[in-house]
């Protein structure tokens, strides 16, 4: 997709250099705010979850913060975006700058908008991939609730915005190539949602590993445990369910299946030809693989 410097897309969301983002009324989040994110002073133990919308980001937000939750006891009962907010979406009146290390910050950011210190290896990132037809499934349902999002019609209209890169996120193609390609400039751990679901309690110990906690395994199998669907979608302060009515509907949920594969029960014949045509296409020679159905 072709990067444009800045345009307004309606009045919830607007696109910088390929990146389309939302305006809303509670936040500072601007072209000037996404400009400057460049010279964010970035500190060695700053943690970033970067993800391209509904790849599992808010199911890695909580494991990341329990990971965490010794170094900050007296944030125990704070929810998620408290304890690791979005840095691209900073509420008025907050300064990033003043929080305590270690930070730990989630993005949606493509490659080329983050701040520059990144790209000399310090701090870690942590880049969790989805298989893209399960995100437009998610995302189709996630648009009709969140009411900062432009709302589509039906899966055709869901699709023509990912397939063009004009949906939150910008352009899927774009996210996951520009953060690959230049991975060698990060010090960066790549993860798949479908590893994360085939295989939990590996994928804890590898980002234990790279986020240097020494967890024991009693620690491990807390965390499991609080991070199971079921529990996450009933904890208060992890399910999003305190979002104001005006950011999202009372019926909305970040949780609806935690499955793979479900593409298949909403994908038309003519839908996947004409997805599978646009992915071979801009993901010819692409080294990462993806999983697309719960019995690979």
């Amino acid at each position: 997709m072709a990067q444009q410097e800045y345009k307004v897309l309606s009045n919830k969301m607007f696109i910088y250099k390929g990146m389309v983002l939302t305006f809303h009324e509670l936040t500072d989040t601007n072209k000037e705010y996404i400009e400057n994110l460049e010279h964010f002073e970035i500190r060695e133990s700053d943690v970033f979850l970067v993800t391209f919308p509904k790849s599992g980001t808010i199911w890695t937000q909580n494991i990341i913060t329990l990971m965490y939750e010794d170094d900050f006891p007296e944030e125990v009962n704070l929810n998620r975006i408290q304890r690791m907010p979005w840095l691209e979406i900073i509420p008025k009146n907050k300064d990033y700058n003043s929080r305590p290390s270690p930070r730990l910050f989630c993005s949606h950011l493509q490659e080329h908008l983050v701040p520059k210190g990144l790209r000399n290896k310090k701090g870690k990132i942590i880049y969790l991939f989805r298989n893209p037809k399960d995100i437009i499934v998610s995302y189709n349902y996630f648009c009709k609730y969140m009411l900062t999002f432009d709302a589509y019609k039906d899966m055709d209209e869901t699709l023509d915005k990912f397939l063009s890169g004009f949906l939150f996120g910008g352009s899927w193609f774009d996210h996951i190539k520009g953060w690959y390609n230049n991975r060698d400039k990060f010090n960066i751990l790549f993860l798949s949602y479908e590893e994360m679901i085939k295989d939990l309690r590996s994928v804890l110990v590898k980002i234990s590993e790279f986020l240097v906690k020494s967890l024991s395994d009693a620690a491990i199998d807390k965390i499991m445990q609080k991070v199971t669907f079921n529990n996450m979608k009933s904890d208060p302060k992890a399910n999003y369910k305190f979002l104001p009515d005006f950011i999202m509907k009372k019926e909305g949920t970040f949780f609806r299946k935690g499955t793979i594969g479900d593409w298949k029960n909403f994908f038309t014949v003519s839908q996947n030809e004409r997805f599978d045509k646009v992915y071979q296409d801009k993901m010819k020679d692409f080294p990462l693989t993806f999983t697309w159905d719960i019995n690979e």
